[in-house]
C-alpha cells in the first residue's frame, strides 16, 4: 500500500484520546512512507492527520468537492489538492488514489465512504484493505450492529469478515498489509446467495 485513504470527522470530538491517535496514523504513515488521500480540510481529525504529515515531508493528497471547500475549510499547506465536481466524483477520485481505506472517528460522511468500500469490496469491484481505528471504542455498537446483520440474514460472516479492525495503528496497518481479498467469483456468489 503506497497510499491510502483515510475518512475521519472535520471535528475532534471531545476526548483527546482521537486527536492522539490522528497523530500517531499521522506519524506511521509519514515514517512509512506511506501517502495520505483524505477530504482535504485543514480542521478536526483531518487536519490533524494531514498537519502531522506535512510536517515529517510526507505526501498528502486532498480531495474536496468545489461545494465543501469554503465549509470544510481546505487546506492550502498539503502536496496536492484536487477539486471535485461533486461528492460522487470524490469518491470515484479517492478510490482511484488509494490502496487501502482507514475509518477513524468520525460522522455520516465517514460512514458513508467506509461503508462505500466496504461494498466494493463485497462485490468483488474492487480488492483492497478496509479498516477500522477503533480508538477509545468508538465504532463498538456499529460493530455489534453488523453482529446483529449476520445473525439476521443480511450478511455474512465471510463479508462481515473483510473489514479488518484494531485499536492500534501499528496492528491494524500489519493487518491491511496482510490483507488478501476474497476471489471475485467467491465474493460474487456470496452476495448472489443473499
Amino acid at each position: 500500500m503506497k497510499k491510502v485513504a483515510v475518512f475521519c470527522g472535520s471535528s475532534l470530538g471531545f476526548n483527546e484520546v482521537y486527536k492522539n491517535d490522528a497523530i500517531k496514523l499521522g506519524l506511521y504513515f509519514a515514517d512509512n512512507n506511506i501517502g495520505l488521500v483524505y477530504g482535504g480540510g485543514k480542521i478536526g481529525m483531518m487536519g490533524v492527520i494531514a498537519d502531522t504529515i506535512i510536517a515529517k515531508k510526507g505526501e498528502v493528497i486532498g480531495v474536496i468537492p468545489g461545494l465543501l471547500r469554503h465549509e470544510e475549510v481546505a487546506h492550502t499547506n498539503i502536496t496536492e489538492m484536487i477539486v471535485t465536481k461533486t461528492m460522487s466524483k470524490r469518491k470515484v477520485k479517492i478510490s482511484r488514489l488509494a490502496d487501502g481505506y482507514i475509518a477513524m472517528p468520525g460522522g455520516f460522511g465517514t460512514l458513508d465512504e467506509i461503508f462505500e468500500a466496504l461494498t466494493l469490496s463485497q462485490l468483488g469491484i474492487e480488492q483492497k484493505p478496509v479498516g477500522i481505528l477503533n480508538t477509545n471504542g468508538f465504532f463498538n455498537h456499529l460493530i455489534k450492529q453488523l453482529d446483529v446483520m449476520v445473525t439476521e440474514g443480511y450478511l455474512k460472516q465471510s463479508n462481515k469478515e473483510m473489514l479488518i479492525i484494531s485499536d492500534s495503528t501499528e496492528d491494524l496497518l500489519a493487518k491491511m498489509f496482510s490483507y488478501k481479498a476474497p476471489m471475485q467469483t467467491e465474493v460474487i456468489n456470496k452476495v448472489v446467495k443473499q
